[in-house]
């Protein structure tokens, strides 16, 4: 049975990502986190390649939560190839980062990101902004139907 409410959060940063686990352990978030630390991890993990080579690539998280400053591939890089293949092209991608740059934002909307969330340097409006995206992309958003299906 695929799981379809993993949160996958892309987050080279330990405190940060650490923040986010507190955060949504805080508002009771309960799904499933998978966590990569760079692009070249996150592109594995969701095509099932190197030491992911024996995950079912069908499984595919509800989301990914982005970091668009990642060391191997860029953020922005792992959204276009997300975006290029067949099998992820509609997987929800919020941006998830802490670049309030134009261009930043600019260049996550042309590769068609779902949303661009700048990180609360809050812990309280961390966890808020975190129970709020969960929410709404485990629970309110209805995904596209599986090919096939």
């Amino acid at each position: 049975m695929l799981n379809e409410k993993t949160i996958f959060l892309v987050e080279d940063n330990d405190a940060d990502a650490d923040l986010a686990v507190s955060a949504f352990r805080r508002a009771k978030i309960t799904n499933p986190l998978i966590r990569a630390r760079d692009g070249l991890d996150a592109l594995d993990y969701l095509f099932g390649r190197g030491k992911y080579a024996e995950r079912d690539v069908r499984d595919l998280p509800v989301v990914v939560l982005l970091d668009l400053n990642i060391p191997k591939i860029s953020g922005l890089e792992v959204l276009k190839a997300i975006r290029a293949d067949e099998r992820t092209k509609h997987l929800p991608v919020v941006i998830l980062t802490s670049s309030n740059e134009d261009k930043d934002r600019l260049g996550a909307y042309d590769h068609f990101a779902n949303s661009y969330v700048l990180k609360p340097v809050d812990f309280e409006k961390f966890v808020a902004a975190s129970l709020q995206l969960c929410l709404y992309w485990t629970v309110l958003n209805a995904p596209p139907p599986q090919r096939g299906a």
